[in-house]
């Protein structure tokens, strides 16, 4: 073996093994949580060997290790929440103690080392780059339009590209990726694709390769020197990053040249006003407004409004064939409530009791993100009573909390009805543990906006059209695809016009 190579691998298993006793020394003292068997340099790894996936697992140890145990991932030591009452501590009570993100390298990747708002730390800069999004997106209007008037567009443009499809097997994903593109696009670029565009097609070609391969429980994010030596998934990752990183400096680049500050059309815009601003205002941190800050920003809301998006609307096209029957009572809904002379808006959403129902059972069911971005303990603190030293890493199951026995009858059956009262009427959150996007300083900032997509989309797709599987094919076993977000493996449906619908002008 080559010298420099064995030098480098003695001192990497030195920091490792002095990390590691470095953690035991702060565990020593005070009560902590029930922990899975570790052993020196691999932890607790050997308990992970299974062919589960890892949320699954997680949801298995819990009979034997409790609602909150503790492992170490490698070097790393680790806290996994099983149950709402320790996840709204965390995110919630003490949600400024564990605002932190642990450093993983596909997500140093692609936050260029942290910045952003998804991966980065929770700081002033943080809260500033949340803040200013989360203006751009609900307060201010893209060119003259509302929100709900550029998702309307998005939805009439998507259905009528639809209606040249009707009776052909296809791949809802790419479908939903353009309509979802077409969105954020607009509020992030002001630009929107057409389906065949060629920058369109490199979006899809680098999806997935993100969406894939970043966290997931990959070794290299495990035990970080493995980027030193080849690496397939971070080879995916670095390829489609470089995809991704032409796209937005192209934008970046265009959207400099003829910025005026008078003028903001789209969060780019935005963003570049705050940094002009911030060179004349001494209470701005000019060098963590720079250009890799602001495309980072740009790029994370663009991919988490488009890519993990589109997860969700697939598994409600998955679900709506798998139960033909709650197709029909939405489309009852539909009929009763909107009818066929005007497309639905944001206003109907008050008296669509099961479609809202049917959204929420899907997010519950099908998490996107089954165990939630890693949170890190920024202080000494604890969560119900066990001491969790400062560096911490806080995994929250929320597969297991939206799976409890004890919080959903038959947690594994899809039952839009146990969103529904007794009158039928639409019930936000009949558990406490519901909580699809998250709480507290680090809930999802794009909620709101995928929840008027969802609705807005799925109302007007059901008022036009049926889903069902194409004829011969069927789904017999309901298969996932597992990284940092959770999707059906590709499967394939169709599209039928109601009759209803044909003989009317939206």
């Amino acid at each position: 073996m080559d010298l420099t190579v064995t030098t480098l691998i003695i001192t990497i298993s030195f920091v490792i093994l002095s990390f590691t006793s470095l953690v035991h020394k702060k565990l020593k003292g005070g009560k902590h949580p029930k922990s899975l068997p570790s052993f020196p340099f691999i932890g607790s790894l050997l308990s992970l060997r299974s062919n589960l996936p890892v949320h699954l697992l997680y949801q298995r140890f819990q009979k034997d290790y409790g609602d909150l145990f503790s492992l170490m991932m490698g070097p790393q030591y680790t806290v996994v929440i099983n149950h709402y009452r320790y996840a709204k501590e965390v995110l919630t009570k003490k949600g400024k103690f564990f605002a932190g993100r642990p450093n993983m390298v596909t997500t140093d990747l692609l936050s260029k080392d942290g910045k952003g708002i998804a991966f980065a730390n929770f700081s002033p800069t943080w809260r500033f780059y949340r803040k200013l999004v989360h203006s751009h997106l609900y307060t201010v209007k893209s060119g003259k339009e509302t929100l709900e008037e550029t998702i309307g567009k998005e939805v009439a443009s998507t259905c009528s590209k639809f209606e040249q499809l009707v009776g052909s097997p296809m791949d809802i994903m790419i479908e939903v990726v353009w309509f979802l593109s077409n969105v954020v696009g607009k509020l992030c670029f002001n630009s929107a694709h057409d389906r065949d565009d060629p920058e369109f097609l490199k979006v899809l070609e680098y999806k997935q390769g993100i969406v894939e391969n970043v966290g997931g429980y990959h070794l290299v994010d495990i035990f970080p020197w493995l980027k030193y030596f080849p690496n397939e998934t971070l080879q995916v990752l670095k390829r489609s990053l470089a995809i991704r990183e032409s796209i937005l400096m192209k934008k970046f680049e265009e959207h400099k040249a003829n910025f005026k500050s008078d003028s903001v059309k789209d969060l780019i815009d935005a963003l570049l006003k705050a940094q002009e601003n911030a060179k004349t205002n001494s209470l701005l941190p000019a060098p963590q407004l720079t250009d890799d800050h602001l495309m980072t920003t740009v790029g994370e809301v663009y991919g988490a409004g488009m890519e993990t998006t589109s997860i969700t609307f697939t598994w409600v096209f998955f679900y709506l064939i798998l139960h033909p029957e709650i197709q029909t009572k939405i489309q009852e809904e539909i009929d009763n409530n909107i009818g066929f002379e005007r497309t639905p808006k944001l206003s109907d959403k008050k008296n669509m009791h099961f479609l809202n129902a049917t959204i929420s059972e899907t997010l519950r069911i099908q998490p996107v993100s089954p165990l939630l971005i890693p949170h890190m303990a920024l202080v000494d603190t604890s969560i119900g009573g066990y001491a969790i030293p400062k560096g911490t890493q806080v995994t929250i199951n929320l597969w297991a909390i939206h799976h409890d026995e004890k919080e959903w009858k038959n947690p594994d059956v899809f039952d839009p009805t146990r969103f529904l009262n007794r009158e039928g009427k639409y019930i936000h959150s009949p558990s406490p543990s519901f909580m699809p996007f998250s709480a507290g300083p680090r809930i999802c900032v794009g909620e709101v906006l995928t929840k008027m997509q969802l609705f807005l989309f799925f109302a007007t797709f059901l008022q036009r059209f049926s889903v069902e599987f194409p004829p011969g094919l069927q789904l017999t076993d309901l298969k996932r695809k597992f990284g940092i977000v959770q999707q059906p493996e590709d499967f394939k449906l169709q599209f039928k016009s109601r009759r209803k619908w044909r003989g009317c002008t939206p």
